[in-house]
């Protein structure tokens, strides 16, 4: 009898590439329904995969937190002890790359993802900048499962009733949305006082509106907000992460920079108004599924300055966020969300 086949998929961050993995990962389930999968990630970073099947999990932290060089070769024991014969490296970082030398002495077949740099690097080139559509993350995802044999149809996520958490029960009539103007990189946050507007404009047009964000500065502003208008909550701190997603998941439309919140909502399928500031659409990472008519941004000869929003502004004013008109994005949310 043949030996049944166990693929290790390795994604460990960040939250947004995660996430995006999820729709290459259920296509393979989809696609191949005896196939045995391991999915090597954060622990933190789990509630993305709930709505795929028979999923087993390591994680980086393991049993006791450690995430050094130590535990990738912990990591590499327990793949080869649950039968792992195939690694499908959709990260290529120093972690991943010892972990696929470890699996690959241990005979296991090998494919990494292509993160076509030289392309990516060609769109953020001072001049002469090529803004041809480079794949969509998820599209090189699927090529490093065909590489191993496994190749996937890739398709777009149909909405699907989910609970609301809790707090936010039940949903009432009108129409509910979502503003999600925070980014870790100062160059894909939504700035202030714009996105005082935006919440102002969207508090007077929708019946509810939720303000996700991280917490210090970024949950004292959807506090302010909460405080401010009626009909606009903070969300966090009062809900764990797959609410967010359930949440999200019942929303008619989120407002979000190039960030994780715009593809955990696409997870769900909720359209998406996106706003781009350092980064830009062509290089491969906007919302799986997402409508480019709904990608917001304006044309300066400086942008897009980096592929991930790293870089320090050459002006120091960020100019390609603060030329956004609040407008142009609740104009566009209006069409979005009927």
């Amino acid at each position: 009898m043949q030996k049944s086949s166990r693929i290790l998929v390795v994604r460990l961050s960040a939250m947004g590439d995660v996430a995006m993995s999820v729709h290459a990962i259920a296509a393979l389930r989809r696609t191949y329904p005896d196939l045995a999968i391991t999915i090597f990630t954060r622990k933190r970073f789990i509630p993305f995969f709930r709505d795929v099947e028979r999923l087993d999990f390591i994680t980086l932290e393991g049993e006791t937190g450690q995430t050094g060089v130590k535990r990738i070769f912990q990591v590499a024991h327990e793949a080869a002890a649950s039968g792992v014969d195939m690694v499908a490296d959709l990260h290529d970082v120093l972690r991943s790359k010892l972990l696929r030398v470890l699996m690959r002495l241990q005979g296991c077949r090998i494919a990494k993802i292509n993160k076509e740099k030289e392309l990516k690097q060609r769109a953020i080139r001072p001049t002469n900048k090529d803004l041809t559509q480079l794949r969509h993350s998820v599209e090189r995802y699927a090529e490093v499962f065909a590489r191993l044999g496994y190749p996937i149809e890739l398709n777009t996520v149909e909405r699907h009733p989910r609970t609301i958490p809790a707090p936010f029960a039940p949903r009432t009539e009108g129409r509910w949305i979502g503003i999600a103007p925070f980014s870790k990189q100062e160059g894909k946050t939504y700035p202030s006082p714009l996105r005082e507007t935006l919440v102002e404009m969207a508090a007077k047009e929708f019946d509810r509106v939720f303000i996700f964000s991280g917490g210090g500065a970024e949950l004292e502003f959807a506090n302010a907000m909460e405080s401010r208008f009626d009909n606009v909550t903070a969300v966090f701190g009062r809900i764990r992460l797959d609410e967010e997603i359930d949440l999200m998941a019942n929303l008619d439309a989120v407002v979000s920079m190039d960030s994780s919140a715009m593809h955990m909502a696409s997870l769900v399928g909720t359209p998406i108004v996106s706003v781009w500031g350092a980064t830009h659409p062509a290089t491969g990472f906007y919302g799986w599924g997402s409508d480019p008519a709904s990608q917001i941004q304006i044309d300066l000869p400086c942008r897009p300055c980096s592929v991930y929003g790293e870089r320090e502004c050459q002006f120091g004013d960020h100019r390609c966020m603060h030329g956004i008109d609040p407008r142009l994005i609740f104009e566009r949310l209006k069409a979005v969300a009927q």
